[in-house]
């Protein structure tokens, strides 16, 4: 680590700020050129998800309270509940809503780059065709045949 003091404000420079509770507990200098380390409380109410969004580094996560689905481009959603860890790769999309019972509480810790932003909103995933056609084709014929129903009790 560097000799260089830590500081810590009360909220993160984020995308994520503005949605959620996020307490920046600590921030510093990395022995990692270029890279800092921050470490972050965040509260995610019941039903709130976070919204698609990326770091520009690591995150090392921690459940401390609440149950969160972590939903993480390209791989299946993981469920984690208070007392599981999580690590997220450098700028991949994910996303975490809080099932509840109560409130999600994480602890995350940053490696990242010096001088971005600690989240970037993103786009999520792009709904596969084959979820979108069976998606669009239910819709289609479900319309169709209310339409018709509908017509059919007309005088």
């Amino acid at each position: 680590m560097s000799s260089s003091p830590m500081t810590s404000s009360p909220q993160p420079n984020d995308a994520l700020a503005a949605k959620l509770k996020r307490t920046e507990l600590q921030r510093s200098a990395s022995s990692i050129a270029g890279r800092q380390i921050v470490q972050v409380l965040t509260e995610i109410p019941v039903g709130v998800e976070s919204g698609w969004h990326i770091h520009p580094g690591e995150e090392v996560g921690y459940i401390l309270a609440g149950t969160v689905e972590m939903m993480i481009q390209g791989q299946p959603t993981l469920t984690l509940h208070a007392g599981d860890p999580f690590l997220m790769p450098p700028r991949t999309p994910h996303n975490a809503l809080d099932v509840g019972p109560e409130t999600g509480q994480m602890l995350s810790t940053y490696i990242v780059e010096a001088g971005q932003p600690l989240a970037t909103f993103v786009d999520g995933p792009p709904v596969p065709p084959a979820v979108a056609s069976a998606c669009c084709s239910w819709s289609w014929s479900f319309m169709m045949s209310s339409l018709v129903s509908a017509m059919a009790g007309m005088p």
